[in-house]
């Protein structure tokens, strides 16, 4: 009985001590997790009414924990190799198989004369990425079907009339502001290169755009040409030699080599020109060069070779 009492004498001791340690002298002393908030009176309390309810196997287990925590857990978090990034998580979720089961390409469902059929994949596309599916969506002008035409014109209304406005503000900003030209151009040069290279305007707009593109290049070449970087200039040598706009497109190409001579965009685009206008003997120099170089190649390029060699 004495022993049985000097036990729940000294686990109430024990109990009290540990609660008075981490209630009010623990945070004074090592001032561990107070700053961040990690430092919690309420678990010290908890702990210590567990061990005053369990007299030995309350204090043996938090013993033991702590300890066990000390020897095998000791060590500081390595966060470097944690990531935190959401864009660095890949998410895998299921597959809409009856959705997926009906994808064809749209020129094939213009063909199908179920009319239902047609305008749910019509409402399909319009839930998609618009932006890149507006030559498609065009197809959809020519339908049979009265209500998938008037989907297509009123989706090709409101995005290419936003793109109108877009480009018509950013270009006059531009030679307003020409401390900002590089904000602008940057931002133009790929938007109008997406939209142009569907070839969803009429002709003449088309050109006239691929004018403007051309424009916005040069205003931004012009002001701080070391801002631009090799895309810039292989996007508007695109959209130029669409518009068979040949005399432009070797200004730009010569640009290119003189500020990216090391890149494959410096070769394919003159091997481009060079083949639309008939300049053999340029375009097999170029090839050759290319050959010849350590520029890594993309699978368009090696073909290209492979075809012409």
């Amino acid at each position: 009985m004495i022993a049985f009492i000097v036990i729940l004498v000294l686990n109430t001791l024990l109990s009290v001590a540990y609660v008075v340690w981490g209630y009010f002298f623990y945070p004074i002393v090592w001032k561990k997790g107070v700053d961040d908030g990690t430092y919690n009176r309420f678990a010290y309390m908890m702990r210590g009414i567990v061990m005053f309810l369990c007299p030995i196997v309350g204090p043996l287990f938090f013993g033991i924990g702590l300890l066990w925590r000390k020897i095998f857990f000791h060590g500081d978090v390595d966060l470097d190799e944690i990531i935190f990034s959401k864009e660095r998580v890949e998410t895998f979720t299921k597959a809409d198989v009856d959705q997926g089961r009906n994808l064809v390409p749209l020129e094939e469902a213009m063909l199908v004369s179920d009319q239902t059929a047609l305008r749910n994949l019509m409402l399909n596309v319009v839930k998609g990425d618009v932006e890149k599916s507006l030559s498609a969506i065009a197809l959809a002008l020519n339908s049979e079907d009265s209500e998938t035409a008037h989907y297509a014109a009123s989706i090709l209304r409101d995005y290419l009339n936003d793109f109108r406005t877009t480009v018509q503000t950013g270009y006059e900003e531009m030679q307003k502001d020409p401390e900002n030209i590089e904000e602008y151009a940057t931002t133009l040069i790929p938007y109008m290169n997406g939209i142009l290279r569907q070839h969803v305007f009429a002709d003449i707009e088309q050109k006239g755009f691929v004018y403007t593109l051309d424009q916005i290049g040069e205003l931004f070449f012009s002001h701080d040409k070391d801002k631009m970087e090799s895309m810039h200039f292989e996007r508007i040598c695109e959209r130029l030699l669409d518009e068979k706009e040949y005399d432009l497109m070797a200004k730009w190409c010569e640009r290119l080599v003189r500020e990216y001579p090391d890149t494959l965009l410096a070769y394919t685009c003159r091997l481009k020109l060079y083949f639309s206008t008939g300049q053999k003997d340029r375009f097999f120099t170029i090839l050759k060069e290319l050959k010849a170089s350590n520029i890594i190649l993309d699978a368009e390029t090696i073909e290209m070779i492979r075809v012409f060699q």
